[in-house]
């Protein structure tokens, strides 16, 4: 295999993912620690006249990054509900039960575990999220042993998931807003409305006009990733560009290697590493941690394996094709492995509570994500033995 076809290799993307986190947490649990969080408190200003914009450089990471991610989450949406695998009634109804039992049924073993706790419970959509980039990574370790179907149903359900996480975070964990901010935030996305309309087919303009709804919502209390989701649907998804190209689809294109090469693995980097030092049991068996470990590895397979064979069996949709039972419960199990988006959930849940939350938020979220990941492979593997075994004896091999 070629370093082209290494680098376009979905389980590359999530090995990379892994390799960031790694050295995240060696750094913090050895000599380097001082180096690593003086690093990612990089204090990073952009100045123009009275104008400023000063962050340590994790934020720039969480709140700048972030928003091309979720740009690129929103060009993906855009396509597939427009012109893909959601745009039928008939392909979205499992992906779209799942979806929201995959959200539902973790938050509430959160919130069993932290409802007494009024800090606590800002945490209850942690659990919720699904780190695409990581399941698809181990799905690809099976290569074409597992059905197609399989997975476009898994990335229908993380499409879905990164919708309802939008809705969240808008909802949910946004700052006092500022009606001016808003207002500048607005009117950019009627300029980009009307270049879309006018069928302006090259991306400076809206690169521009998008960088200034982007600073636009970092001010206004709205969190500044949103910015990114938003400006995504005004991007033409069929208008040819200069050289030939769909706009939409082109963009995509060009944002993917650089958020999966780049932006994840500096996000994980940035935000998973957890000095072990001073983690003792009562850590491990912190409400917050012990909900969103439970609520990853737990909740998510319960909520979606279950609500999905009910689905099934009342004939309301169908099994993805060529699958097995024990096929769909790996993938259901795949969806517990929360690792970056429920990072970036959590700092948004406990920015201003103290290192120690953030500590629990990693702990809850790399327990919970690894069991998912460990069992959803021993499920999967087991399945192939099975079908391999069973094809065999079909045609009287020994």
């Amino acid at each position: 295999m070629n370093i082209q076809k290494i680098l376009h290799h979905e389980s590359f993307s999530g090995g990379l993912l892994v390799f960031a986190a790694a050295i995240a947490m060696i750094l913090a649990n050895s000599a380097g620690t001082e180096l690593y969080q003086n690093f990612l408190a990089i204090p990073v200003e952009v100045v123009f006249g009275n104008f400023q914009i000063a962050k340590p450089l994790l934020l720039w990471v969480n709140d700048g990054l972030m928003a091309l991610f979720f740009l690129l989450i929103g060009l993906e949406i855009k396509r597939e509900v427009l012109d893909g695998n959601l745009s039928s009634p008939k392909q979205i109804l499992l992906p779209e039960i799942a979806a929201v039992a995959g959200i539902v049924f973790p938050a509430l073993i959160y919130v069993l575990f932290n409802i007494d706790d009024s800090v606590g419970i800002r945490g209850w959509a942690i659990p919720s999220a699904t780190d695409i980039a990581f399941a698809l990574g181990v799905f690809s370790l099976f290569g074409t042993r597992l059905p197609l179907s399989l997975k476009l149903f898994l990335l229908s359900v993380a499409i879905f998931d990164d919708i309802g996480a939008i809705i969240i975070i808008a909802l949910f964990y946004s700052a006092e807003l500022s009606s001016t901010s808003l207002f500048f935030g607005l009117f950019g996305l009627v300029v980009l409305f009307l270049l879309n309309r006018f069928k302006v087919n090259t991306l400076t303009p809206y690169a521009l006009v998008g960088l200034m709804v982007w600073v636009a919502v970092l001010k206004s209390g709205v969190h500044a990733t949103l910015a990114g989701f938003a400006i995504a649907w005004f991007i033409p998804l069929k208008l040819k560009d200069q050289h030939g190209d769909a706009m939409l689809p082109s963009l995509e294109k060009g944002l993917h290697p650089w958020i999966a090469f780049l932006v994840l693995p500096l996000f994980a980097f940035a935000n998973a590493g957890v000095n072990f030092d001073n983690i003792g049991i009562e850590d491990l068996t912190n409400s917050i941690t012990l909900g969103i470990a439970l609520g990853l590895f737990v909740g998510k397979q319960v909520g979606i394996f279950g609500l999905c064979w009910l689905t099934v069996k009342l004939k309301f949709a169908e099994l993805p094709k060529g699958s097995t039972w024990p096929q769909f419960y790996g993938v259901s199990l795949l969806c517990g492995i929360g690792f970056t988006m429920s990072l970036f959930i959590g700092t948004l849940a406990f920015e201003n509570q103290g290192l120690g939350y953030q500590t629990t938020v990693k702990l809850g979220v790399i327990i919970g994500s690894l069991a998912s990941a460990i069992l959803a492979i021993a499920i999967l593997k087991a399945s192939q033995n099975t079908l391999e075994t069973t094809y065999s004896t079909d045609r009287g091999e020994p």
